[in-house]
């Protein structure tokens, strides 16, 4: 009696253990690759707000652990491949870091790639499903966004019409905003935005197009003094995006949760936040002493805009991209 009494015992203490071993095979982690500090923008207006609703919707049966500043893998051109190969489970990324892949989605990085008073995401989400889905194979995109207009950051240099751009090295972010800068008579270089700092303070480049929030991100107000808004420059664009075969393997609830908290609605977070710290990061610069911030009117940014917005339908014809911009467009 007393070693059966003992089996009970023995079996009752070990119930919270295999309670707890249950539980956690339950539970399901998702990996996403971040390669930028918690800091980022983009964790605050993307990444936070998917993580916290889909652990809320699911009641803990789904969550997403987050990895900083290239834990799983350093280098950010090579997001989209760790998705892939399974390093991650979601990833972000700069479209233009691997522009040979996105040729068509890029075109919202062209001047006047969306309607004037649309939105980039608006666009992106109009022309998915019939003209850019085969741009992202093996996955799923969980949010794709534009920032806002890029300005010029320069570094000692000012510049008011596109002869003052003249023999300049301007970084870029992908090859739209390449052919941009090349059209305005400097001289485009490719390169991540960490490695724009350290370009700018040695004097490797002039200067660099990209949105203002940048300038708050990744600090080039440190290394640069004077910046420009007004001209039709394009746009960075941006997406989040899931392994489609992990997807697939989750519970109907599980997925239920990730579709409810992406697709346009998490894209439009990604855009807002964006815009809002590109307007409070300008206004912090106009008044910083040592810093210079030119907002050319309609019309000084004119000579700019008639040559960024005549690049348009060559861009989008060498891509073949007349019906996704057309979609894109709205009509």
């Amino acid at each position: 009696m007393q070693k059966f009494i003992n089996r009970i015992a023995a079996g009752l203490l070990a119930l919270p253990v295999v309670f707890a071993a249950a539980s956690a095979q339950a539970e399901t982690v998702l990996k996403l690759a971040n390669f930028v500090p918690p800091t980022h923008i983009v964790n605050a207006s993307v990444v936070d707000p998917l993580v916290a609703a889909v652990k809320n919707d699911t009641n803990g049966d789904l969550t997403i652990q987050v990895y900083h500043g290239g834990e799983l893998g350093a280098g950010p051109t090579e997001q989209y491949v760790r998705v892939l190969n399974g390093v991650a489970d979601i990833v972000w990324g700069v479209t233009g870091y691997t522009s040979a892949q996105f040729r068509k989605t890029m075109m919202l990085e062209l001047p006047g790639g969306f309607p004037e008073l649309g939105k980039g995401y608006e666009a992106f989400w109009r022309a998915f499903e019939d003209h850019l889905k085969p741009e992202f194979p093996g996955t799923k995109p969980l949010a794709v966004w534009t920032a806002e207009p890029n300005v010029f950051i320069m570094r000692n240099k000012e510049i008011r019409k596109p002869e003052d751009l003249k023999g300049l090295k301007i970084r870029v972010s992908g090859s739209v905003p390449g052919e941009v800068i090349e059209a305005l008579g400097a001289t485009p270089v490719q390169m991540g935005a960490a490695e724009t700092y350290n370009a700018l303070q040695t004097g490797l480049i002039d200067g660099t197009i990209t949105g203002a929030s940048a300038i708050n991100d990744f600090k080039f107000d440190e290394v640069a003094n004077v910046f420009i808004t007004g001209p039709k420059l394009g746009s960075v664009s941006f997406f989040l995006t899931m392994s489609q075969a992990k997807y697939d393997s989750l519970t109907d609830a599980q997925k239920k949760a990730i579709d409810d908290n992406s697709g346009v609605e998490l894209s439009a977070k990604g855009e807002a936040g964006w815009n809002a710290l590109a307007v409070k990061t300008l206004d912090r610069l106009r008044n910083t002493p040592g810093k210079t911030v030119i907002d050319l009117t309609a019309e000084e940014s004119k000579p700019f805009d008639d040559v960024t917005l005549g690049l348009r339908d060559r861009v989008i014809a060498e891509v073949g991209g007349e019906a996704a911009f057309k979609a894109m467009q709205g009509n």
